[in-house]
């Protein structure tokens, strides 16, 4: 399975929103890898954008020098959310990226002219629209932009993209994203504007191939990352022979990843995506986090204070699939507090207290009493990380509820044996399936449960209530 992630503009350093996409695309490949499939995970950053230009004008320094630092940062994400990327490209310095434009870009030249156009541009959506305010929430008025530029013939792909939607050949999820993506196009496709004046952008870009005057529209040429970031046997082996093509991107950029780039790929004669995966935002006291808006939560301090754990059992536990999520420290605290501490911690504390005090940490055999990972692979496959959550932590509270109904301590004999048994079993088992989601925790329990004689507990987490930080 090839997994990517959008490419977020560098103009400022990485919120908790871009976290949000990282870990649900890293739950994914993690979890596909736990079931013995090839992955390739896929990330980076998009460095050619007007937006990082005006940024870097806005703090005086160089392009360049703004673009480096914070595409560094989105990188570094890696650590603290205990990400397993298998790629990172960074558009304005990967080695194979502004040639795979150019080949794109001379593959559709059938699909390509030059026209003038007059039209009102969101800097910060990157996107003209035909009346202001911007919808997306920038605050800034829309500029009026009158140029000739390169147009591509996206209306000639309409009855193609929505054969392709209806029939499933490129799925859409959730389904009211698929059904917004159909609307748009029955609706009818109007060609698209696919370059920019290179005065305009600054210089800033990649040009467009034989005209130096306009460079490729940021957009194309983010797109075109999924398959540029994947250099000789690479391209042919998860681009071309993958069955499984999936991108996550959040609601506002639906359009560009399940009408425009499909439509150029129809163009080019290359193989198309399957899976959209489209998630909803992030809020901070119901606006959306945003780097230009303001509201921004840096994730790399949340996990300063409270740890990789929280913070991604918090993004998968609470994100709805379908419908924003307003986050609060305090909200990510009870969730650590409730789940984390009295839900696992709890568990795994009783069940290695137990075997050792009664067993002399001697582990019987048993069975878990409950099984889950059929669940958890449903709901994934649905692109639903919150139910997939909640059906990891059945296996938690099953257990925790088994062993209020048994009372280990009150059995003797073969029933404690199969009883105690049965809760490491099911320690265990959720060692293995809590591995996607908390990669530490997993590690944690596996290590508190592994083995024929178990140690000395020893507390997995603390409660954060009432801590300071």
């Amino acid at each position: 399975m090839y997994i990517t992630t959008t490419i977020p503009y560098v103009n400022a350093r990485p919120h908790l929103g871009h976290a949000l996409e990282l870990v649900q695309a890293d739950v994914l490949a993690r979890h596909h890898r736990r079931r013995g499939e090839p992955v390739r995970f896929q990330t980076g950053t998009d460095d050619n954008s007007l937006k990082n230009v005006l940024a870097a004008e806005a703090e005086g320094v160089p392009v360049r020098e703004l673009v480096d630092r914070n595409a560094a940062a989105f990188e570094g994400l890696r650590g603290p959310l205990e990400l397993s990327f298998d790629g990172f490209i960074r558009t304005s310095g990967h080695p194979g990226h502004r040639a795979g434009v150019e080949r794109i870009w001379r593959a559709v030249g059938h699909d390509l002219y030059r026209r003038h156009y007059d039209g009102l541009y969101c800097v910060g959506c990157e996107q003209f629209y035909p009346a202001g305010p911007c919808p997306d929430g920038h605050g800034e008025p829309l500029q009026a932009v009158s140029e000739e530029n390169w147009f591509f013939r996206l209306s000639r792909y309409q009855d193609a993209l929505a054969e392709l939607i209806r029939g499933g050949r490129l799925r859409i999820e959730p389904a009211a994203r698929r059904n917004e993506v159909l609307a748009f196009v029955e609706a009818g496709l109007a060609d698209i504007s696919v370059s920019r004046s290179a005065a305009r952008a600054r210089g800033w870009g990649i040009p467009v191939p034989d005209d130096p005057g306009q460079v490729v529209y940021v957009w194309w040429d983010a797109l075109a990352n999924y398959v540029t970031a994947l250099e000789g046997g690479d391209y042919e082996r998860w681009w071309v022979r993958e069955r499984r093509k999936a991108h996550l991107m959040g609601k506002g950029v639906i359009r560009f990843h399940a009408v425009y780039w499909p439509a150029m790929l129809l163009s080019a004669g290359l193989p198309l995506p399957t899976d959209i995966l489209v998630h909803d935002y992030l809020t901070v006291d119901g606006r959306k986090i945003s780097k230009s808006a303001g509201g921004a939560v840096d994730p790399v301090a949340l996990v300063a204070a409270y740890g990789s754990d929280a913070v991604r059992w918090w993004l998968l536990r609470e994100v709805p699939r379908v419908g924003d999520a307003d986050f609060t420290e305090a909200r990510l605290i009870a969730r650590y507090d409730e789940d984390l501490a009295n839900g696992l911690g709890n568990l795994v504390n009783r069940v290695v207290t137990m075997v050792c005090r009664f067993l002399d940490g001697h582990v019987p055999e048993g069975e878990p009493p409950v099984g889950v990972s059929g669940a958890v692979h449903e709901a994934l496959e649905d692109f639903d990380f919150r139910r997939a959550a909640a059906a990891v932590w059945t296996l938690v509270e099953e257990a925790n509820r088994y062993v209020d109904r048994e009372q280990p301590w009150k059995q003797a004999g073969p029933a404690r044996e199969r009883t105690l048994g049965g809760l490491v079993a099911a320690c265990r088992e959720l060692a293995v399936q809590l591995e996607p989601f908390l990669p530490t925790a997993a590690a944690r329990v596996a290590a508190a449960v592994g083995g024929d004689r178990l140690g000395p507990p020893a507390p997995l987490y603390r409660r954060l209530s009432g801590v300071a930080h």
